[in-house]
């Protein structure tokens, strides 16, 4: 084990190709020790790509137990006609499919599509109005409201009913939500998010979901704060120790050996399997009632539309998906930017964008179909673990959705996820989310931040975006219309803390006056910030015409599409092509910088040549 040199650590992006060059590193970083470990080194092994792999998985896991267990929670007493495991098992199927598709020729980003907390807001909305009531009458008092739990009451058809109205609104925010990536849409809105959207976005991100994370966290605070610890420990203070080559060797023909940070690439995957066997030892690893199996799962199953019914379509469902739509829309810009940010990648042109929400839309239709009552989108909490492991590859997300899609074929091993203690999946998301919010305020300094204009604009956006949910929580009956479905979306849109910062900041930022340098879109910033992609640097737009461009065959079949379609690709006259930089980008694979050093030969080495 060795430390390497303090210096400051930063992200980048290298393409995998043996004849690319590497990427010319910042003056502070210039010396022998601080090159890219896979500029020199190649691409990750497959040893080091798999346990990655496995720890979004982890993560992915976190969100996807902790969306179906709140949702079924917030039912009236009864039970489902099937197992929870095959819920779970179906939602896995699609995420993998989804992630497979946005890594390959969506976005282009190693983006996990997971089931966010954007899509249980507008379901427990749902869900809330849909409960059997008995109303009583006493004497000449108000209407007083309970719950019906006679035998008349059906709950199994009340569970399944409710499930099915929710997977329609999944169908709907799909439909919705592609048909604004075909349009081109999100290519048009992109481009004016600066650094003073995306901040707002980012800390009300990372601080929706604390109520979540306290609520698994009370299941055992020793557990969750033991896990917190031990991530922290290995991802920051022993995030520079180095470990001499293993498993994750790396077939390079060089007479080099290189070291790995295991302690930061692996400081999800660590954690979690140490606390994970400590609650199994104090037997603390309970499957919650909601997600147990009233009978046994089956090991192998194909999953298919209409496997219990058919999603159920009613205007209350329109509203609630048109809610999810909206929110999951902005959620996944922000996370396009982010992701764009921690890689050190050009900010993803209009093409990119719209065919990565046309696919989110396609993965959650998919999703709605198999019955699953959640869809899918660009996971924050992963994204943040990019972040915290300091590390991304387009080879992981591959590897995570061929995991998620072979879970989803055998509903027995999707329920080993369930095992994983409440408190586990609390101190999880709580990390990741941490890290999202962090990122959030330290894109502040990219703006003229003692403006009172950027004072006003961001204050203001976080403060509603926290205020409007709490005041929908203590007040709901003040919002009613009269109309249940327009009831629904104006509480369920009013509830997503998250559309609220990103309509809000954009609102305002692109309305109050100001100018270029004070919202943070003067030149010499990021590439993610910049205002317009015809202002990028021409060396910038060749990076993304590379990284963003379709993958062969692909481009091929953009002359034969309709002209309507032709926001899903790059302009012919893409400075990319011209120059002869090639069409199929490399392997993105993004480590520390000082992950290798060139080592002397051992002895074995030297005898055998």
């Amino acid at each position: 084990m060795r430390r390497s040199h303090p210096h400051p650590i930063q992200l980048r992006s290298v393409g995998s190709q043996d004849t690319q060059a590497p990427l010319p590193l910042p003056p502070v970083l210039q010396n022998p020790s601080s090159h890219s470990w896979a500029s020199l080194h190649g691409p990750l092994s497959w040893g080091l790509c798999c346990l990655m792999a496995l720890q979004h998985i982890l993560v992915l896991a976190s969100l996807l137990c902790a969306s179906h267990l709140l949702l079924l929670r917030s039912l009236s007493r009864g039970r489902l006609s099937y197992s929870p495991a095959q819920i779970l098992a179906s939602n896995l199927f699609s995420c993998g499919v989804s992630t497979a598709l946005q890594t390959w020729m969506g976005s282009r980003l190693p983006l996990v599509q997971a089931p966010s907390f954007e899509f249980l807001v507008p379901a427990l909305v749902l869900t809330s109005q849909k409960l059997p009531l008995a109303i009583q009458t006493p004497r000449n008092s108000s209407l007083m409201l309970h719950l019906c739990e006679g035998p008349d009451c059906h709950g199994v058809e009340l569970w399944n009913t409710s499930l099915r109205e929710v997977s329609g609104a999944v169908v709907v925010s799909g439909l919705l939500q592609g048909t604004l990536g075909l349009l081109g849409v999100p290519g048009h809105l992109f481009p004016h998010c600066g650094p003073l959207v995306l901040a707002p976005s980012l800390i009300v991100a990372g601080l929706s979901a604390h109520r979540e994370v306290a609520l698994f966290c009370s299941a055992h605070w020793g557990l969750a704060s033991l896990l917190i610890l031990l991530m922290v420990i290995c991802s920051q203070h022993l995030g520079s120790c180095q470990l001499l080559p293993g498993p994750w060797r790396t077939a390079s023909t060089s007479s080099t050996c290189t070291h790995i940070p295991a302690f930061r690439l692996l400081s999800v995957l660590v954690p979690v399997a140490c606390v994970w066997i400590v609650s199994a030892l104090v037997g603390l690893s309970a499957i919650p009632l909601e997600l147990s199996a009233p009978t046994e799962a089956p090991w192998i199953w194909l999953p298919h539309p209409a496997e219990w019914d058919w999603p159920l379509l009613t205007p209350r469902a329109l509203a609630a998906g048109v809610s999810m739509a909206l929110a999951t829309s902005t959620s996944s810009l922000g996370c396009y930017a982010l992701c764009c940010w921690l890689l050190h990648l050009p900010s993803p042109p209009p093409h990119a964008c719209s065919r990565g929400l046309s696919l989110e839309g396609l993965g959650s239709v998919l999703a709605g179909l198999l019955g699953s009552p959640m869809g899918t989108a660009s996971s924050f909490p992963n994204v943040g673990t990019v972040s915290l492991i300091q590390a991304g590859s387009r080879r992981v997300a591959y590897l995570v959705g061929l995991l998620c899609v072979v879970l989803g074929l055998s509903p027995r091993l999707a329920q080993l996820l369930t095992t994983i203690p409440l408190p586990v999946l609390g101190g999880v998301l709580g990390v990741t989310q941490a890290v999202v919010l962090s990122t959030g305020f330290s894109s502040f300094h990219l703006a003229d931040i003692d403006s009172g204009r950027n004072v006003f604009n961001v204050g203001f956006s976080i403060f509603m975006a926290l205020l409007l949910p709490r005041w929908l929580r203590e007040a709901p009956v003040l919002l009613s219309t009269g109309w249940s479905p327009l009831d629904v979306l104006l509480r369920s849109l009013l509830a997503e803390p998250i559309f609220l910062a990103g309509f809000l900041g954009f609102l305002l930022e692109n309305t109050v006056p100001g100018t270029q340098l004070e919202r943070g879109l003067g030149q010499g910033l990021p590439a993610p910030f910049s205002a317009q992609e015809a202002q990028m640097p021409q060396k910038s737009r060749r990076k993304a015409a590379q990284e963003y461009e379709l993958p062969l065959p692909l481009p091929n079949l953009c002359r034969r599409i309709p002209q309507p379609l032709r926001c899903l690709c790059p302009l012919p006259e893409d400075p990319g092509n011209e120059e002869g930089v090639p069409t199929e980008p490399g392997e993105t694979t993004d480590l520390l910088p000082g992950f290798g050093e060139q080592c002397p030969r051992s002895s074995r080495e030297l005898r055998s040549q």
